[in-house]
């Protein structure tokens, strides 16, 4: 699958967020997805099943944790990976997210490159797993 055909789900409560990781994605060639609450990104993940889900943890409707849990225990969803990205920075929201499914937990403000950088290896990873 060509890179361009990538889709990416963005949950953000923050408009701004949204707005730059759209920018920044389209800018590598992913086609981008949004969603501004829990229920919303539910719906979108189980309608459209993105290649990769960047996911928020303070939202309104159902937290990210929730999310992230209802979407890896449904195998049909459960190859999905997550990067949480959050504003929780204690270690305790860290293993939290991991248990919960996350596949990588980023606090912000973050860095753009590395979170590129994550995308990248993320969706290479899934891409070897849907192959093997």
């Amino acid at each position: 699958m060509a890179e361009a055909e990538k889709r990416i789900l963005i949950v953000d409560d923050e408009a701004d967020i949204i707005e730059l990781l759209t920018v920044m994605l389209k800018g590598q060639g992913y086609s981008v997805l949004t969603a501004v609450d829990g229920q919303e990104a539910l719906e979108k993940a189980r309608k459209e099943k993105p290649d990769l889900i960047i996911l928020d943890i303070m939202l309104p409707k159902i937290d990210g944790f929730k999310v992230a849990r209802m979407l890896k225990f449904d195998e049909s969803y459960s190859s999905i990976p997550i990067i949480m990205l959050t504003a929780k920075i204690r270690e305790k929201d860290r293993e939290m997210g991991m248990e919960t499914g996350a596949d990588f937990y980023m606090t912000k403000p973050f860095e753009s490159g590395m979170i590129l950088l994550k995308v990248k290896e993320l969706l290479a990873k899934q891409g070897v797993e849907e192959q093997g």
